[in-house]
C-alpha cells in the first residue's frame, strides 16, 4: 500500500507517518532523509545527489525520482511520501512512476486544520531529543519528571521557527506551492480527508478508517 500525506507544517504527518511504520510496517519516504542517506551511500546516484548539494543548488525532481524509484525497487510493507510530491509536476512525475513499475497509489490524506489554531498548537510545541514524540503545553505537556513517554529521554527542543510569524509564513508557501494537490487528488478521486487538530489517537483511527477502505 502506498500512500501521501499531505497538510501544512504542524499538521502532525510525521507522527502518524510514525504510528503507520510501527503499526503496518511501512516505510516512510522522506525527502531530507533520502538525500541525506545517499549522499553517504558512495552510489552514482548519491555522488550526484552530493555534487549537487555541494554546489549549494535545489535537488532537481529528476534526482529525487530516481531515490523513490530506488526505495520502491526494494519492496517492503508500502510506502509513506512524506514532503513529497510538493508540486503538480512532481505529482505527475510520481504517477508515472508507480504506473511503470506496476504499482499504484492507493491513498491520498489530506490532514486539515484551522490556521489560527494550528498556530496556537504549534507555538506551544517541543519535541523529545531522543526519539521525536511530540509534547504541547496546553494539550500534551512535558510529563511532571521531565521524562519523555516513549524512550525515557530528558532533554526536549522547540524549534526556532515555531513561533507564530514563521508559522504563518511557512503557512502561506504552503497554500501557494501545495495546495492545488489536493484539488489534483480530488479530481482524481483519490482524496480523504481528516482532522488533522484531533487528538493524535483519534487523527490515527481517522486514518486508520480510509487505509482499511482503499
Amino acid at each position: 500500500m502506498n500512500i501521501i500525506l499531505l497538510g501544512p507544517p504542524g499538521a502532525g504527518k510525521g507522527t502518524q507517518a510514525r504510528r503507520l511504520v510501527e503499526e503496518r510496517g511501512m516505510t516512510q519516504l522522506s525527502t531530507g532523509d533520502m538525500l541525506r542517506e545517499a549522499r553517504s551511500s558512495g552510489t552514482e546516484m548519491g555522488k550526484r545527489v552530493a555534487a549537487v548539494m555541494d554546489r549549494g543548488e535545489l535537488v532537481t525532481d529528476e534526482i529525487v525520482i530516481g531515490l523513490i524509484a530506488e526505495k520502491l525497487d526494494s519492496g517492503g510493507g508500502g510506502f509513506i511520501f512524506d514532503g513529497f510530491p510538493r508540486t503538480l509536476a512532481q505529482a505527475d512525475a510520481l504517477g508515472a512512476l508507480l504506473d511503470n513499475m506496476g504499482q499504484r497509489l492507493d491513498a491520498v490524506i489530506e490532514m486539515r486544520v484551522d490556521d489560527e489554531a494550528l498556530v496556537a498548537r504549534i507555538a506551544a510545541r517541543s519535541t523529545c531529543a531522543g526519539c521525536g514524540e511530540v509534547y504541547n503545553d496546553i494539550s500534551r505537556p512535558i510529563p511532571a519528571d521531565g521524562r519523555c513517554v516513549k524512550c525515557g529521554a530528558t532533554e526536549f527542543t522547540r524549534r526556532a521557527d515555531d513561533n507564530a510569524d514563521s508559522l504563518r509564513q511557512r503557512l502561506m508557501e504552503y497554500y501557494k506551492k501545495t495546495s492545488p494537490l489536493i484539488g489534483y487528488y480530488h479530481a482524481k478521486g483519490q482524496l480523504s480527508v481528516v482532522d488533522g487538530l484531533g487528538e493524535i489517537d483519534a487523527v490515527s483511527a481517522e486514518i486508520k478508517a480510509v487505509l482499511d477502505k482503499a
